[in-house]
């Protein structure tokens, strides 16, 4: 056991939910962090493919702890590509660092977690690895990919010498996978919680519903993500029409391939006067959009652990899920901090809307809910879980009992 880890934080760019925790590990006394980036979308302007939109986030991404750019030689360069990322200098990176471990936030499917697995385990040092998965079913429905993961991933996550699932979900999806219980440290997933807390104290509410055309009085629906067919944006959209309530808005932050379509519908629909497409929001425009609203609706198929649901809640704005949603259960209980309906199911998410929107009483108890909720769903669990994780992975390198 070591009064201080040096740890090499490997990631495939700068992410606005991570940073902030990135810095608060620079300043724990046990931990000497180093991050390395594959690369620097996010920090740089770039098109974002899947917001289909140019994206640079307007929120400090690369202040407050030690980092590097290592060079990205991939020929097709782009984030969530197997050979979009092959970055060669991680290689001697994590030979020569003088690393007690690292924490690969890469992802398995980019070659270069593989380049510094490899290099872990020629270099003898504990390799750590970040996962938000809760099930085998992948983003692209595809069935074939279900049983390759069931052959795959549990040699995959083998190659660390500690997972971090990011939820209690998670947890238990690996140990299905048969990956041993003193191997797993839940990780979690969670925001800046003085950030968005602190934030969400300065808006003015009723400007900032006036600035979305939503009246005071008028109850108010969120959607807030990527209009991609794994959000099914069109679920929330007919749900509200079903729903009917008398001067509700929704209001549908997010941009991608699906928003000419979505804008179609809500005419058809007939509630195209109730809809407002925001578009892309950066960061420091979002805790004015959670306090506008009286509650958020995420109907996602494919959404493990979504940052945004934190965000929601620390804003005081309960949410209501997909049931596929899995990463959240711990902090969404249903007439609680928010609501869980069956994927798909519009009717049932219609009429989940329809009784919350009514009830605004209980809408006010929901949002103390959810900030309460969040008091113990911090940073600060993030980093113990963190220490705990390099704690056992030196036990296990040791081959010590973890217990």
């Amino acid at each position: 056991m070591r009064e201080r880890y040096r740890v090499l934080l490997v990631a495939t760019h700068p992410i606005q939910y991570a940073a902030p925790l990135f810095r608060q590990m620079a300043k724990h006394p046990k931990l000497d962090v180093q991050v390395a980036y594959c690369s620097l979308q996010g920090a740089e302007a770039g098109f974002d493919h899947e917001f289909g939109v140019k994206v640079k986030w307007d929120v400090p991404l690369l202040e407050g702890y030690p980092w590097v750019h290592v060079p990205n030689r991939s020929p097709w360069p782009r984030i969530g590509r197997f050979l979009g990322l092959i970055n060669p200098g991680l290689w001697k990176l994590v030979r020569t660092g003088g690393y007690d471990a690292l924490v690969a936030y890469t992802g398995y499917m980019h070659a270069s977690f593989w380049i510094v697995a490899a290099a872990a385990k020629l270099q003898g040092i504990s390799m750590l690895f970040a996962t938000d998965a809760t099930a085998h079913a992948p983003r692209c429905g595809a069935r074939w990919k279900v049983w390759v993961k069931k052959v795959v991933l549990p040699v995959v996550y083998r190659v660390a010498t500690v997972v971090l699932p990011g939820s209690a979900a998670g947890a238990e999806y690996l140990r299905s996978l048969g990956i041993p219980a003193e191997r797993i440290v839940i990780s979690p997933n969670v925001a800046d919680n003085e950030y968005w807390s602190k934030r969400a104290a300065e808006v003015d509410r009723a400007v900032a519903r006036s600035a979305l055309g939503c009246a005071d009085g008028e109850p108010m629906v969120l959607f807030c993500a990527k209009l991609q067919p794994w959000k099914r944006p069109q679920d929330v959209l007919r749900a509200f029409a079903k729903a009917n309530v008398p001067g509700a808005r929704l209001v549908i932050a997010g941009d991608g391939p699906m928003r000419a379509e979505l804008e179609a519908e809500a005419k058809t629909l007939n509630v195209a006067e109730r809809v407002r497409f925001a578009g892309f929001l950066n960061q420091s425009e979002m805790p004015a959009l959670y306090r506008s609203a009286d509650i958020m609706v995420l109907p996602s198929e494919y959404d493990p652990c979504p940052f945004v649901v934190c965000e929601a809640m620390l804003c005081g704005c309960p949410v209501i899920l997909s049931d596929r949603i899995r990463g959240r259960r711990e902090l969404v209980r249903s007439g609680d901090t928010g609501f869980f309906y069956p994927c798909g199911d519009v009717g049932a998410l219609g009429e989940t809307l329809r009784r919350a929107l009514t009830d605004r009483h209980g809408l006010k108890q929901m949002s103390e809910a959810a900030r309460a909720r969040m008091n113990t769903f911090s940073p600060r669990e993030y980093l113990e879980a963190n220490i705990q994780a390099l704690e056992r992975a030196a036990l296990l390198r040791q081959g010590r009992a973890w217990l």
